[in-house]
């Protein structure tokens, strides 16, 4: 199986800076696309940004300009670079992975989650 676990968040002010980290473990042949969500309390998740195998990488409208998706394929890591934080990026982020596994089997993975609080 394949595990991701991230780390990073943290209580912020607003206008400050934070970089999330996740690491994909176990059994992975290949990964297809990382990304990170986010859930606010009250809300659903939603996409915050996406990195897919051959450089193709996705943005949600309110994190162009402010935060940096990028992989590290050695170490089977991905990392969001959040810049000009705002009270409403409070959330849980979530990273995501698609994932080829044990040689043929693929799947959706998620972490467990990092509590991203902004507030003065």
């Amino acid at each position: 199986q394949v595990q991701l676990a991230e780390s990073g968040g943290g209580l912020v002010q607003p206008g400050g800076s934070l970089t999330l980290s996740c690491a994909a473990s176990g059994n992975i042949f290949s990964i297809i696309s990382m990304g990170w969500y986010r859930q606010a309390p009250g809300n659903q998740r939603e996409l915050v940004a996406r990195s897919t195998n051959g450089g193709g990488i996705t943005y949600a409208d309110f994190a162009r300009g402010r935060f940096t998706i990028s992989r590290d394929n050695a170490m089977n890591t991905v990392y969001l670079q959040m810049t000009n934080l705002k009270p409403d990026d409070t959330a849980v982020y979530y990273c995501n992975g698609y994932i080829y596994y044990n040689m043929k089997e693929w799947n959706e993975f998620w972490g467990q989650g990092t509590q991203v609080t902004v507030s003065a």
